[in-house]
């Protein structure tokens, strides 16, 4: 029989054809279930009821019951008129006021009728006024109203988020509060649970039915905490709970080389070839991949570490000890130019070592390609560099045992699982399976460890947090863009020291809609402002070749200002470039301008990261400005950036197959709850992978129902 909450929304009374379709478009309630875990997004305490004697003008919200004296209109110019309402209790006289509202207040509300008004107020000529008051009707004794309020939601009332065009329609947060009583009113079975008892006891969680009550018409506070608790907690659960349960399926379909000893490659390389000494950072990361290597299963590693902290050393001498237990590599890195680079800096650290390094990317054809894709086969070829690719059906590995992906956040799971599948066929106790190749996932990107849990909730973690010995922080400073002459005098000091300048600005082309700098535009201005110095052009809308070809120049030292967009911001590694400078950073992320702040400082020289904005700023601009000016600690910036803009916003999240659908959990705050999802997850897993087990059957029948409703899973369904 199917449960009352899938009922079609239309059939709630107060909703009908045209509310159904409003609440379908603009919100995707389509049923009740739906409505219900629509939740209010606030509660504001409407328990008491205050005089108007009682009132200053330094109060939060407060509700006062009374009656309308009279009504007065003042004109404020053409067209524009503000409508007082005398207001009084008995007590004394407040004033309601309405902008232009003169038609709407004198129609809808009655001189002589008693109304509960409920707004923040203040003060104006010597008076207690409320702006645009929410007003209900008190119901007469006759009605059932025996007291001021009567009939009236007095508790913790929920706030609900509307859109702009529900609210022309009608449908404004009191109407959905309205809607959810009815519906609530409606429910007279409880609610199906969806966690076991043996996990909301253990953990002290309030019941589904209770909390999916308590969040909307709360009691008292601490029952809207607990409902919180419980709802963010279940939410949290299922994600982390289908993304294992997705890791483990696959991990059962493959098995992992088991890489049993360093050899002479590895050991060769670290005695006579490593140009620096290992941080004690790399080391310890070295050590945890080293051990997973040897486990016999497969590693999935996440390896974090700044721009500059040294990850692409960790991956090389990662991919040696695959070539020491007769395996082959490749590193996938998401552009042809990032790519490039790569297979210039590994060929430098390998320098004469018998050790064949390849390319294949997208432009790599014809006899090129072939001889890769034949070396590849035969097993000559140990290492391979490229792009996506690498992933497609007709490159085939003699035995591919260990895989780097640079910056994940391009690549979707799905593209990683496809690298599984190079793998070649084991026999082991439990029949043929097919030999999974390890995987290490770099990223520059920090990510909160709350936020990568959620986003890579299958890879173990590695953090490189220190920088190589001689690494100089760089110094970041803000400028107004009034101060662009004192910036130019800097900037043309440091190219007469030898030093190189990148240049950012947000934009291509021309905007209507944005006072934004013409890249273009600001291409003309800096040639015209440094006529003695070259400078190159990069953008994303420019052939590959022609991109290719400026990068080079930049590179070469040929010019000495790269002007370019956010097309740098994963790019080539420029020692001498000393300075960045990024006009209207305003525009930017944290995420994205500590990126591309990690351009520079690659050498021995101090570096300078220059962030130019106009003077009017938001109070969150001007904050990821303080940020990015007090700190070059990455984990630190994103952990802000996630505060401030939320995951589904973060630089990368949207791209990395795992957008964020959550109802009213949040990352940025909720980090103990992840926790425990996380480790209560974990526990199910390790002990049913698959979830099907009679005890888990209610979590088996949960996790089916979320496929098919909207929560989205992104592509680890």
């Amino acid at each position: 029989m199917p449960s009352l909450l899938s009922q079609d929304i239309m059939y709630l009374p107060g909703v009908g054809p045209n509310r159904k379709k409003m609440l379908s478009q603009e919100l995707g309630i389509e049923t009740y279930g739906d409505l219900l875990e629509y939740y209010p997004y606030k509660h504001v305490d409407r328990s008491k009821v205050y005089t108007v004697r009682e009132l200053t003008g330094d109060m939060p919200f407060v509700q006062v019951v009374g009656r309308i004296l009279s009504f007065e209109t003042f004109s404020m110019g053409p067209r524009k008129e503000r409508v007082v309402a005398h207001f009084s209790d008995g007590t004394g006289i407040m004033d309601l006021v309405w902008f232009n509202g003169s038609k709407y207040a004198k129609q809808t509300y009655q001189i002589g009728k008693d109304y509960l008004v409920f707004g923040r107020p203040s003060v104006f000529n010597n008076r207690i006024q409320v702006q645009h008051p929410d007003m209900d009707a008190v119901p007469t004794p006759a009605q059932g109203g025996e007291e001021a309020g009567g009939g009236l939601h007095m508790g913790m009332q929920p706030y609900y988020g509307t859109t702009e065009k529900m609210k022309k329609a009608g449908l404004n947060s009191r109407a959905v509060e309205r809607l959810m009583k009815t519906l609530i009113d409606k429910l007279k079975e409880p609610i199906a649970e969806t966690i076991p008892g043996f996990i909301t006891g253990a953990l002290h969680l309030m019941e589904r039915n209770e909390a999916l009550r308590a969040i909307h018409f709360p009691e008292s506070a601490r029952q809207l905490e607990r409902a919180r608790v419980r709802l963010k907690f279940e939410e949290l659960f299922f994600v982390q709970l289908n993304i294992l349960r997705y890791a483990s399926d696959q991990r059962r379909k493959y098995r992992g080389y088991v890489f049993a000893h360093v050899g002479e490659i590895f050991n060769t390389f670290y005695n006579q070839y490593l140009p620096f000494p290992l941080t004690e950072a790399q080391k310890r990361v070295i050590r945890e991949i080293r051990k997973d290597m040897g486990s016999g299963r497969q590693m999935n590693r996440l390896l974090q570490g700044d721009v500059g902290s040294g990850k692409t050393l960790v991956a090389l001498m990662s991919m040696l000890i695959a070539l020491d237990n007769g395996y082959q590599a490749c590193i996938m890195a998401p552009t042809e130019i990032l790519a490039e680079q790569h297979l210039q800096t590994i060929m430098a650290f390998l320098k004469d070592m018998p050790v064949r390094v390849a390319l294949l990317t997208g432009i790599v054809k014809g006899r090129r390609r072939k001889e890769v894709l034949e070396g590849l086969l035969d097993g000559t070829i140990h290492i391979l560099v490229g792009t996506h690719a690498v992933i497609e059906d007709t490159v085939q590995f003699a035995r591919l045992g260990m895989v780097v992906v640079d910056e994940q956040h391009r690549f979707g799971v799905a593209q990683r699982a496809k690298l599984w599948g190079k793998g070649a066929p084991l026999n082991t106790p439990e029949g043929q399976l097919r030999g999974a190749p390890h995987v290490l996932v770099m990223t520059a990107t920090p990510i909160p460890r709350t936020l990568a849990m959620t986003l890579y909730g299958d890879l173990d973690v590695s953090v490189i947090d220190e920088l190589p010995p001689g690494r100089k922080p760089v110094v970041t400073r803000h400028f107004f863009d009034s101060r662009m002459t004192t910036l130019y005098d800097g900037m043309r000091q440091q190219i007469r020291q030898g030093r190189q300048i990148y240049v950012v600005f947000p934009l291509i082309e021309e905007s209507e809609k944005t006072d934004l700098k013409n890249l273009e535009q600001g291409f003309e201005v800096l040639c015209e402002a440094f006529p003695e110095f070259r400078i190159s052009k990069v953008h994303g809308k420019m052939k590959p070749a022609d991109k290719e070809a400026e990068m080079q120049r930049f590179v070469s030292g040929e010019t000495q200002m790269l002007v370019a967009t956010t097309v740098i911001e994963v790019g080539v590694n420029v020692p001498n470039a000393s300075v960045m400078v990024i006009l209207d950073a305003q525009r930017f992320g944290l995420s994205q301008l500590h990126q591309l702040r990690g351009r520079v400082g690659r050498g021995a020289d101090q570096s300078y990261c220059l962030l130019v904005t106009p003077y009017k700023l938001s109070e969150d601009t001007r904050k990821r400005i303080d940020i990015m000016c007090d700190t070059n600690d990455g984990f630190r910036i994103a952990e802000a950036d996630l505060k401030l803009r939320g995951p589904g916003d973060l630089e990368g999240t949207q791209q990395s197959g795992m957008a964020f659908d959550l109802r009213i959990a949040d990352i940025a705050r909720d980090g103990q709850l992840v926790q425990m999802a996380r480790d209560e997850a974990q526990r199910i897993i390790d002990e049913d992978p698959t979830c099907t087990a009679e005890k888990y059957q209610m979590l088996w029948e949960r996790l089916q129902q979320l496929r098919r409703t909207s929560i989205n899973w992104g592509a680890i369904s």
